[in-house]
């Protein structure tokens, strides 16, 4: 059990009165009249922190809202040489470097509020020990994990938990200042209300606090110049509108101000470009260095020619320890698909668990052919497939504090069927989430025992099974048809989590093939009925615990994991093949026909390539919005009561480990030093200081 203490505070004379509530004579709420007496109570602490494990290591550091802090270690460390030390250091410099990137990205006052914050932060020197406090404090934790102030999964704006009385407090006693607009901001729930809106009916530009489009850019002019930019005919496709923010010109034209040295976050990018080229001077071998020089082509002209460049010759880099990911890579964030945001994460390679699943590379054939899609949407020829286990060893940008656990880039089809792709699973950020995972959820939502005990046997290797699966093998399938756009003109605001939801079914489909087992792969198909199990119950129950009451859900991979589920239960309720019980006033989901299940996501699979190969808007919407959006509010409330009972945190999110490098007279790299901070908020402040490239205000329209 976590410990537990109350921590009191003096509340200073005159400011706070006590005994009898002097404002129950007329009937007026205390806090109505005196809105600071409930942020000056003693706060009631909670600490988060998990027991060290037996080599005295603590995992999990702290817990706030819906949030815990992790650490991860990086397991062959020592075994680089020195030389790869120093490339892993710089390839981290620069990520961190366009750390603050994010934050503009998501919404144009972020850095504003942000800095303000941290401000209030350093320099206070009050009572430390009040709610007042501790809503300020969690707050600007909850502002550091979601690079922003929205969350960073239910796109909904954060509420402070401390009244605006308290925050004038604070201000007063630290010297800060706030503009009216920065106070409407953090306090006025109409502004700002949602980063991404997915609901077409409202405005999927105008309703979005995600700052790729000026505040003046609707969604049909968007759409219009998207339109005019993307070229039917070329067979090799740039990935359009990456990097850049559209706004409007002196005279109400749309154009994109692109992310480049001296342009749009330039002044980020060039301490990023200073990294890589330093970097440079420390690959591994000659394609690495011609892969790093690309990019470094890329963010000094923006030109996504040379992004191409730059993904061709990652992909090839297969030889070296070292890797990384960077770039503006993922378009989760646009609701209307285009736009990328700002990601790094370095990784070094996972020799042993990579080679147990090499054999997915080599069967990648086996897996296509044997598709449940149309013979026209089966690649003939499956090339360049690459799939490492890896440690990561630092992150930034979308990929920090919360970060994925598998990724598999390029996001360009041309180049994904022509060159290959490269997948990796991030091995030790799994380890780290299972040894600061408690075992409560699956006791309190799995159907039975026997589910339980199969879990408990097999759940490890099945979620392992199947972040491969849908890298690797999922998102490496399948081709559109000739003449067919790029799902993100196509399929548009639903193109991300059919995606995802097409990736999902692959993995799903092929866990229970006994092709697994004779590749060696696992043991038995309980592997794949665990994970069955796992899926079905988080996609109709267990993720809705990541929303407020109330909520649809608008983020990609909870809609893909509803709809898939969703459609299935439905599909196979007449044969009974997943079962909805009630016990004890309690909902359960029991699958009764795993062989029939297999069926179902074969179907389904079948239709979503379908989709996707033929660009079929009208058919993703139906899916998406019949299966994947609205919530049973019954179902909902019950979730949410069963999971605040057990105190357990939806979401978690890493603490980076510190580099620290020591040069020679010539500024060469010859050692870095890794150790593993456990304080959330100190990393944070460091960031700031050390990798604050950019001006509060990046509006350069108004310039």
């Amino acid at each position: 059990m976590n410990a537990k203490w109350i921590v009191t505070a003096i509340l200073a004379v005159g400011v706070v009165g006590c005994g009898t509530n002097p404002d129950a004579a007329d009937g007026v709420a205390a806090n109505e009249k005196d809105p600071l007496r409930a942020d000056l109570a003693p706060a009631e602490v909670v600490s988060g922190a998990g027991e060290p494990d037996a080599n005295g290591f603590v995992w999990q550091t702290e817990q706030f809202a819906d949030i815990k802090m992790i650490r991860y270690q990086v397991p062959g460390w020592d075994k680089l040489t020195d030389r790869q030390q120093a490339l892993v250091y710089c390839l981290n410099m620069a990520g961190l470097s366009g750390r603050d990137i994010m934050y503009d990205q998501n919404n144009r006052y972020n850095l504003r509020v942000r800095n303000l914050l941290e401000a209030i932060y350093s320099s206070f020197q009050g009572d430390k020990g009040t709610k007042g406090w501790q809503d300020f404090e969690t707050y600007l934790k909850r502002i550091w994990f979601s690079n922003g102030i929205h969350h960073h999964y239910a796109n909904t704006k954060l509420q402070p938990g401390f009244s605006e009385a308290y925050f004038d407090l604070l201000l007063d006693q630290t010297g800060q200042s706030c503009t009216d607009e920065i106070r409407a901001v953090i306090f006025d729930p109409t502004v700002e209300p949602k980063k991404v809106e997915q609901d077409a009916t409202k405005g999927l530009v105008e309703g979005s606090a995600i700052n790729f489009y000026a505040p003046d850019v609707t969604t049909s002019e968007a759409t219009a110049y998207y339109e005019s930019i993307v070229d039917p005919e070329t067979r090799t496709p740039v990935e359009y509108s990456l990097n850049s923010r559209l706004v409007k010109n002196a005279a109400g034209e749309v154009v994109e101000e692109p992310y480049r040295v001296g342009g749009l976050y330039g002044e980020a990018l060039e301490e990023v470009v200073r990294w890589l080229n330093m970097a440079i001077q420390y690959a591994e071998n000659d394609k690495q260095a011609a892969a790093l020089r690309n990019l470094v082509a890329y963010y000094e002209t923006g030109d996504l020619e040379k992004w191409q460049l730059y993904n061709i010759n990652w992909v090839q880099d297969t030889e070296g320890d070292v890797d990384y990911i960077n770039g503006f890579v993922e378009v989760y964030n646009d609701p209307l698909g285009y736009t990328g945001s700002y990601e790094t994460i370095v990784q070094i390679k996972d020799f042993d668990a990579s080679q147990r699943m090499k054999v997915l590379m080599d069967n990648a054939q086996w897996f296509e052919d044997h598709m449940p899609f149309m013979d026209a949407h089966k690649k003939d020829k499956v090339v360049g497939i690459t799939y490492n286990v890896v440690n990561v060893a630092g992150e930034a940008g979308d990929a920090s504090p919360s970060t994925p656990i598998g990724v598999n880039l390029p996001n360009s089809n041309w180049i994904r069927v022509v060159h290959g792709s490269k997948s990796v699973s991030l091995g030790n950020i799994v380890s780290a989430y299972d040894q600061a995972s408690g075992g409560g959820l699956l006791a309190e939502f799995a159907n039975d025992k026997q589910e339980i005990a199969r879990t408990e046997s097999h759940g490890a290797l099945a979620g392992k099974l199947h972040t491969a699966m849908h890298e690797v093998i999922g998102h490496a399938s399948g081709q559109l048809e000739e003449g067919v756009l790029e799902p993100k003109a196509t399929l548009k605001e639903y193109a991300s989590t059919i995606e995802e939801g097409r990736a999902d079914l692959v993995a799903l489909y092929f866990l229970l093939d006994p092709k697994l087992v004779d590749l060696g792969l696992m043991k038995t198909l309980e592997v794949g009925r665990t994970e069955y199990d796992s899926y079905i119950r988080n996609g109709m129950m267990m993720q809705l615990r990541r929303l407020e009451l109330g909520a649809n859900i608008e983020e990609a991979h909870m809609r893909n994991r509803a709809w898939i589920s969703h459609w299935c239960f439905e599909k196979g309720e007449a044969a009974g093949v997943i079962r909805k019980m009630v016990r004890e006033g309690k909902t359960y989901f029991e699958i009764e026909d795993y062989d029939q299940l297999r069926v179902l996501f074969g179907e389904l699979l079948g239709e979503v390539q379908r989709i996707k190969s033929q660009g079929d808007y009208e058919a993703a919407k139906a899916l998406v919005e019949g299966y994947g959006v609205s919530v049973d509010q019954a179902i909902h409330t019950e979730v949410l009561a069963r999971s605040e009972a057990l105190g357990i945190a939806a979401y978690g999110g890493f603490i980076n480990p510190q580099m620290t490098a020591q040069m020679d007279e010539t500024g060469k790299i010859v050692k870095v030093d890794l150790s593993y901070p456990d304080d959330f908020s100190a990393q944070m402040l460091h960031y700031a200081a050390q990798h604050g490239h950019l001006p509060e205000n990046n509006e350069t329209w108004n310039r």
